[in-house]
């Protein structure tokens, strides 16, 4: 999945070079964490644009994101489950997912992904998580780990 991103990063680098105007900024940064029950890993990679156009400064932002959560037990451990829900929050950006198994799960691994324009998540965010699954709730924080 993390070479679908740097592709789509290369390939929207490449024509925004064309554009003579604008210097781009890429970036990537990989927030990390955990709690007792759940580790999570936000990937978040993608380019500032800076230009000018009839004197005026323009600036966009252009960014792929992948969020995982990883259950910390064995998926033996969680053939039970029948719903699961998780939320991120960074002040710029956010989300959820949420699913419901009518069969044990398969895999420990659950995750979301996506691109988003606009405000940029910062390298020094902190991005909350919380995870419910059937009547268990976690909470703890992701931070970018080259900080």
């Amino acid at each position: 999945m993390k070479n679908l991103f740097i592709t789509s990063i290369s390939i929207m680098i490449m024509i925004l070079a064309g554009c003579s105007n604008e210097e781009v900024t890429n970036y990537e940064y990989t927030f990390i964490g955990e709690g007792e029950f759940w580790e999570a890993e936000y990937i978040y990679e993608g380019a500032e644009i800076w230009g000018e156009e009839e004197g005026v400064t323009t600036y966009s932002n252009e960014a792929n994101y992948e969020f995982r959560i990883t259950y910390k037990g064995s998926v033996e451990d969680i053939q039970s489950i029948e719903n699961l829900e998780f939320f991120y929050d960074a002040r710029a950006k956010g989300g959820s997912r949420s699913r419901e198994f009518d069969e044990p799960p398969n895999d420990i691994t659950f995750s979301t992904s996506g691109s988003s324009t606009g405000a940029k998540v910062q390298e020094e965010e902190v991005i909350k998580v919380n995870v419910k699954w059937d009547d268990f709730e976690e909470s703890f924080e992701l931070i970018n780990r080259e900080k």
